[in-house]
């Protein structure tokens, strides 16, 4: 495969949830319009936001490449030929929206506007909808398998703690 059609395909399947390029831009736009600061040190803020964009591009990129090394043929990301549960996708069944999330979390951070704050959670609920379009759309295609994953692993983030002793 050329270099080209590595990066055509990289391209077409890159995913880009409009919630969080409007959420983004909204940001952006409001601190332009009128600034709203975080509190606190700019290098943490820095710091942080680096560490926040940085972990969602891995996740993305772990969640891409999982799916990649499911896929036989031509690697269309909206066309699951098989339901893959392992990698990223044993954490959320849904890793590239929560890869987004700590972007837009991230960038807004690193730029210290507290705009973050009100853009990134009107983002989510946005994308959530489309978010159990697709789940129907899966289960409709997986049937069983997909209902005993949803089973198992939480639809974005789940912090289980477990008792001992």
């Amino acid at each position: 495969m050329s270099r080209t059609a590595r990066l055509r395909e990289v391209y077409e399947n890159l995913p880009l949830p409009p919630g969080q390029l409007t959420g983004l831009a909204l940001d952006f736009i409001l601190d332009r319009i009128r600034p709203a600061p975080l509190p606190g040190f700019r290098s943490l803020h820095r710091f942080a936001g680096s560490g926040l964009v940085l972990a969602g591009v891995g996740l993305n990129l772990w969640a891409l490449a999982e799916r990649r090394h499911h896929s036989t043929g031509a690697f269309v990301l909206e066309q699951p030929e098989v339901l893959v549960t392992s990698g990223a996708y044993a954490l959320t069944r849904h890793p590239m929206y929560v890869g987004w999330w700590f972007i837009h979390a991230g960038t807004g951070t690193l730029s210290g506007s507290a705009w973050v704050l009100a853009t990134l959670p009107a983002a989510v609920l946005a994308e959530h909808f489309g978010v159990l379009r697709e789940e129907a759309a899966t289960a409709a295609i997986f049937g069983q398998s997909y209902a005993e994953y949803a089973e198992r692993v939480p639809r974005y983030l789940s912090f289980h703690f477990r008792k001992t002793g």
